[in-house]
């Protein structure tokens, strides 16, 4: 927990959870009102974009106020600051729009629960303010070869994908560290290329799309390991519809000789829960990339624990959000985390030797 700030009760959080909507809805009047003339050049488009960012504020504010780790919404804002700029949005506008909340919640929270989410936001607004920028380096271990793979997705040119690859595969690397140096740095670039307002969103989900063929081609021309007898279930909590790194997980845990079952994306907690029973696993990784995802994650690990009780599978989790703050991964009540593909086989053959 961060210094300084303190977490609301179950019936803080509920009364929190309430007024979301209406914080959208009053904060979007008062920021236009304010504010409007500047955003006159985006029309309907523009308004609809303020609400979309103020519910996307608070998503990121209810961990701060559920587990009082701050710096995952700091790195939202500064994330989100980033792709405005490139806009030419003020940044100053975000951190107006934190303390018209801020305003909002001292209003309409009572005198104990409404210092604790007005102090969230003061000290969320005042460490994005003084904050650097903190993404991740896009192109760490990339291959000589990621330059043209990357230029090769955005042209949507997936046989040239596909044969870069495949020389790949010549020269003797497996589908794991093509995964790893080819494919996911090639992707984290067009990422921040989408941030900087170089490329079009649909450039970039054809890039994810052909990325996406290219690793079922690889999958195919693949040759498992002998199999262990052990299952994984793999899938992305609701709310998280970013896959593509889960994909190169469960391409791991197959290749190491794993029974796989992947669900994708946005995996209704009920029904992961039905299927870890009825598959009967021996582990289940839990893909989160943003840290409004953990209340989800958290839920869902102590759903299979009422459930299965001491038969409960080990968890292991992963994705953004606990990539950069591993401690998250004992917050949810995980077995472990991990931060990539082959670090997760690793991991999970240690907890089931353990």
């Amino acid at each position: 927990m961060d210094v300084g700030l303190t977490v609301l009760g179950r019936e803080g959080l509920r009364r929190f959870q309430l007024l979301r909507a209406d914080a959208v809805s009053v904060v979007t009047d008062r920021f236009y009102a304010a504010l409007g003339s500047a955003y006159d050049e985006f029309g309907p488009r523009g308004q609809a974009a303020c609400r979309e960012d103020l519910a996307f504020h608070l998503e990121f504010l209810q961990p701060v106020l559920e587990f009082g780790l701050l710096q995952p919404m700091v790195d939202y804002l500064c994330w989100l600051a980033s792709v405005l700029a490139a806009r030419s949005i003020p940044v100053d506008h975000v951190a107006l729009s934190l303390d018209m909340l801020e305003t909002f919640f001292a209003e309409r929270m009572d005198a104990v629960d409404g210092p604790v989410v007005t102090a969230a936001l003061h000290a969320a607004r005042m460490k994005f303010m003084q904050a650097e920028d903190a993404s991740p380096p896009s192109n760490g271990g990339a291959w000589p070869e990621t330059e043209r793979f990357e230029l090769a997705l955005l042209a949507g040119n997936q046989r040239e994908a596909l044969s870069i690859m495949n020389n790949c595969f010549d020269v003797g690397h497996d589908l794991v560290e093509v995964e790893q140096q080819l494919i996911k740095p090639s992707l984290y670039h067009i990422g921040e290329r989408w941030q900087a307002n170089e490329i079009t969103v649909a450039a970039e989900h054809l890039a994810t799309a052909i990325a996406h063929a290219v690793m079922i081609a690889g999958l195919l021309r693949s040759t498992p390991l002998e199999m262990t007898g052990k299952r994984v279930l793999l899938a992305c909590v609701a709310g998280n519809l970013h896959c593509l790194g889960l994909r190169m997980v469960a391409d791991a845990f197959e290749l190491a000789g794993w029974d796989v079952q992947y669900l994708g994306a946005n995996v209704p907690t009920p029904a992961i829960i039905r299927h870890v029973e009825e598959w009967k696993a021996d582990l289940v990784g839990l893909s989160v990339s943003f840290a409004q995802q953990l209340p989800v994650v958290k839920q869902a690990i102590g759903q299979l624990s009422e459930r299965l009780g001491t038969e409960r599978p080990a968890v292991i989790v992963g994705g953004l959000a606990i990539n950069r703050f591993s401690q998250l991964a004992e917050m949810v009540g995980a077995d472990a985390c991990s931060a990539d593909a082959p670090s997760a086989v690793i991991t999970a053959t240690e907890l089931m030797a353990d």
